[in-house]
């Protein structure tokens, strides 16, 4: 079912990549992928202030909690739709990016950063 997925195949192919990126030793790739799994990853993670905290409390610190999961909060879980926009915005960025470091004449850092958004397409093309 499409959308339903959550991001774990699109995660896998950015590992995947990274793998690849790493032992090629290209470091535009591998800050690329690196940054689109982080984003993923924080785009998951649940608003600190909207997590009401479970346990029994303590009588040594007000507003402490205790107990076994006390500290724990369950994730988002994002569907592939969000996770290829994630994608897609990370090579954006890095596009947009690289056309300022062109206009500022420094075409090596254009090309490291047009790397890197190509090989994040590139991954969002392997699941099509």
């Amino acid at each position: 079912m499409a959308g339903v997925c959550p991001p774990d195949e699109i995660m896998t192919r950015l590992r995947r990549a990274l793998g690849v990126s790493l032992k090629a030793r290209e470091a535009g790739s591998v800050s690329a992928l690196r940054s689109a799994m982080s984003a993923i990853g924080n785009a998951e993670a649940v608003d600190s202030a909207a997590v009401r905290p479970g346990g029994t409390g303590s009588p040594h610190f007000a507003g402490a909690v205790a107990g076994l999961g006390a500290g724990e909060a369950q994730r988002r879980r994002l569907t592939e739709a969000d996770a290829v926009a994630i994608v897609r915005r990370e090579a954006a960025e890095r596009e947009a990016a690289a056309s300022e470091y062109e206009r500022g004449g420094r075409a090596e850092e254009a090309a490291r950063l047009r790397e890197g958004a190509r090989v994040l397409m590139g991954v969002l093309e392997q699941g099509a």
